[in-house]
């Protein structure tokens, strides 16, 4: 069997390692150091524990991190990294370079229990939760590691549904002891797992961004099976509690469908739905994945949909496509891997 890794934990797991093991106390802070500061690859590496400590670390545990197994480039910059998970599996990274920012979009699941009718990881199905170390892995094991300025839990899966492992990931990710990123560079994408966002949003700074794509309950519960379990109405009656005035912000991401929720009607209910919330609208305009009966609007409808939304008095952006020549979008490539290795 594989040994666990030593990547992904955090000062208090690392703490109860050494604990077990005999060693002092600081050693945990040490092994930290050498795990997310000082770029080690190994356990013998960290060469201020003595031989012995070392020996038995690598007896129970590995260090961590693996390589991607694939990367594509696109004509825009983007590049796509193809991740084998500890579980034979695939996820997808997305390395996003613009002007002086680069953003590495991250998945958190193996697939993603969520049935979203416009994803292609949801067309995947559940497969596992990624450790925290394998989310890390994704910053860590790519060439542009040490450049990059934003990472987005907006790749395969849904954050919240890997509750634990997520939090831990963002504990390493912005603690002192660990890589010390500024929780303004961080965002988390969910669909609105009620039970788990109100515990994300105790227990992190990071940015929100809920993925929205409809206000009327019954037509997003025709796009967005998460819909029957935890109403939007409910998630933004939550978020309306938390103050997103200062550092922090929400958005809301929205893929907009042709004819199918660009309407005048989806405005005046957007703007209903938002009132009193500080927050952005991020429109998206649909990739189109195989089987979709979904079709992308013309750049005519996205600029009139923002407009609407502007007069309404909500800050709405269109975001602009990235690397749709290399299957940029979530799940694309994974499933291509998938069913190229049946």
């Amino acid at each position: 069997m594989a040994k666990e890794w030593l990547f992904g934990k955090t000062l208090s797991e690392l703490t109860g390692i050494v604990a077990a093991q005999g060693m002092p106390r600081f050693t945990a802070t040490q092994i930290a150091a050498w795990l997310y500061k000082k770029g080690a690859t190994e356990i013998g590496q960290m060469t201020d524990l003595s031989l012995r400590n070392r020996a038995a670390l690598e007896e129970q545990y590995d260090f961590g991190l693996t390589a991607p197994s694939t990367e594509t480039k696109s004509t825009d910059g983007t590049k796509k990294y193809l991740f084998d998970t500890l579980q034979g599996h695939f996820i997808e990274s997305a390395y996003i370079p613009d002007g002086d920012r680069a953003t590495l979009c991250v998945s958190s699941q193996a697939g993603c229990k969520m049935g979203c009718l416009f994803c292609m990881t949801g067309k995947q199905g559940f497969q596992h939760h990624l450790t925290a170390g394998e989310i890390l892995n994704q910053i860590r094991s790519i060439p542009e590691s040490s450049t990059l300025t934003n990472v987005v839990y907006m790749g395969m899966g849904e954050p919240l549904d890997n509750r634990e492992e997520v939090l831990r990931s963002l504990e390493v990710l912005t603690s002192g002891w660990g890589f010390g990123w500024s929780p303004t560079r961080i965002t988390l994408s969910t669909v609105g797992v009620l039970p788990a966002l109100r515990e994300f949003l105790e227990k992190s700074q990071v940015h929100l961004a809920v993925n929205l794509h409809n206000p009327f309950a019954e037509e997003r519960a025709e796009i967005m099976p998460v819909e029957k379990a935890y109403p939007i109405e409910e998630v933004v009656a939550l978020l309306k509690q938390y103050d997103f005035t200062h550092q922090r912000r929400v958005s809301f991401e929205y893929i907009v469908l042709k004819d199918r929720n660009d309407s005048p009607a989806h405005v005046k209910e957007l703007a209903r739905l938002l009132n009193g919330l500080k927050c952005r609208i991020n429109l998206i305009r649909f990739h189109a994945i195989p089987g979709s009966p979904f079709v992308s609007p013309d750049h005519t409808t996205m600029v009139r949909f923002r407009d609407a939304l502007s007069r309404k008095g909500i800050v709405t952006t269109i975001r602009a496509s990235r690397g749709e020549d290399i299957q940029a979008a979530c799940g694309l490539l994974s499933t291509k891997e998938l069913q190229q290795r049946k």
